[in-house]
């Protein structure tokens, strides 16, 4: 199974090093050094990790066959894709890929069926679980503990504690 890691950004210097937005939480496995990862788009690609490392909070990487910035730069915006057997799990088990949890039903604390997750969007601030509704429409639910506090993979079951206003599209008055 494919599953994108990272997104490459802009160049940095000139020696072939561009920054990258890590969409892992597994980069020290997924983007380490030897690493060989298929792009998208293709063409890109396929692209060896020569070096990695961190930069102002950011990290950098450097590819084979990538000798300098015109060069780096020209992967700009590329995704990195990484093959990962569908049956491996990340080792913390409050965490989950994206295969994981789509299909999941979403049911509240007390059993009422909210829909089936379709899709995981990843933000900045944190992660929403895409749940589309049996009525029609989409339910975007944070995807944090106080609000999603069980995943039970074995039974294909996400419980959501929606706090007042989530499921029903409006916010509690004060």
């Amino acid at each position: 199974m494919q599953v994108v890691v990272a997104r490459i950004g802009r160049a940095h210097g000139i020696k072939g090093e561009v920054t990258v937005e890590v969409r892992t939480d597994e980069p020290e496995l997924r983007l380490a050094p030897g690493e060989r990862l298929t792009t998208d788009p293709p063409e890109n690609g396929p692209l060896t990790i020569e070096s990695g490392r961190v930069h102002s909070g950011r990290l950098l990487l450097r590819f084979a066959g990538v000798p300098d910035r015109t060069a780096a730069e020209a992967l700009r915006n590329t995704l990195l894709v990484a093959e990962v057997d569908p049956e491996e799990l990340p080792e913390d088990p409050e965490e989950f890929y994206d295969h994981q949890l789509v299909g999941l039903e979403a049911v509240t604390v007390d059993g009422a069926l909210i829909g089936t997750v379709s899709d995981i969007a990843h933000l900045p601030g944190q992660d929403l679980l895409i749940v589309e509704r049996p009525e029609g429409g989409e339910a975007l639910i944070p995807f944090v503990g106080e609000i999603v506090p069980e995943i039970d993979l074995a039974v294909g079951r996400a419980v959501v504690d929606p706090p007042p206003g989530l499921l029903d599209g409006r916010a509690e008055e004060a």
